[in-house]
């Protein structure tokens, strides 16, 4: 049977982390009454996140392991997880789960509405950050979405919180030829999205800020800026299916 949901998780040395993710997202599904498959993608982890995830696998049919051949960074471990997608409604999650997983029917809601992709965000008013990330890294997300909002795609107040929602058919068509591979990628699907003519709504979340995480926040920043400047170029010349190369950036 088709699942109504497929949640993609990607996954770069996160053994000590997934068992608690894992039962999280098992126990909410359980409890939604959900049909949904959840695929963890090993984004060629040193350590043993596919032996956890094989284990849970055992006992858990709706999880699935797909394994990338080398580590290529997030963009392109989320892109592998979505083409073994088969849900009517994708959603990618961090295995972190700073978003809280209960909070996935929020993101529902838009796409059961119409719209084509829904974002958890962290620039709402309405919004709650229950553990704050460090200054320097809230300081500079903000100038980040500030630059994407001038140079990329206006109308969004936060591209990069680890917590989207697509249709089948959105996802379709702006997973496949996603171009960047690394954390700027959240970026370029809401530039396709929103060039094809899709509705992006942002939803009010929750936050709970992971002290582990690997984003570096002067390094990663550096390279995620320019990869923003490329973005447009990328889809430029990779252009997503049924939309003119040529059209302008949509305003919103």
């Amino acid at each position: 049977m088709t699942p109504e949901i497929s949640i993609v998780i990607p996954a770069f040395n996160e053994a000590l982390r997934l068992p608690t993710t894992l039962d999280r997202v098992q126990r909410y599904l359980a409890t939604a009454g959900l049909t949904a498959e959840v695929i963890v993608v090993d984004d060629g982890s040193r350590d043993d996140t596919a032996e956890v995830v094989q284990r849970y696998a055992q006992r858990w049919p709706q999880l699935k392991l797909v394994a990338a051949e080398r580590n290529a960074g997030k963009g392109a471990a989320v892109r592998l997880g979505m083409a073994a997608a088969r849900g009517r409604y994708r959603v990618f999650s961090d295995a972190d789960l700073s978003v809280p997983i209960d909070d996935m029917e929020k993101l529902l809601r838009p796409l059961h509405a119409g719209a084509g992709v829904a974002i958890a965000s962290r620039g709402l008013r309405d919004s709650q950050v229950e553990l704050h990330q460090p200054w320097y890294r809230e300081t500079m997300g903000k100038i980040f979405n500030r630059l994407v909002r001038i140079f990329v795609l206006g109308g969004v107040h936060d591209t990069q919180c680890g917590f989207k929602a697509f249709t089948g058919e959105v996802a379709d068509r702006v997973f496949p030829v996603l171009q960047t591979r690394g954390f700027g990628f959240d970026v370029e699907l809401l530039y396709r999205a929103q060039h094809a003519g899709y509705t992006i709504v942002e939803v009010p979340t929750r936050w709970i800020n992971s002290p582990q995480s690997r984003v570096h926040p002067i390094r990663h920043s550096a390279a995620m800026f320019l990869e923003l400047l490329a973005i447009p170029d990328r889809v430029r010349k990779h252009p997503t299916p049924g939309v003119q190369s040529n059209d302008r950036r949509a305003s919103a």
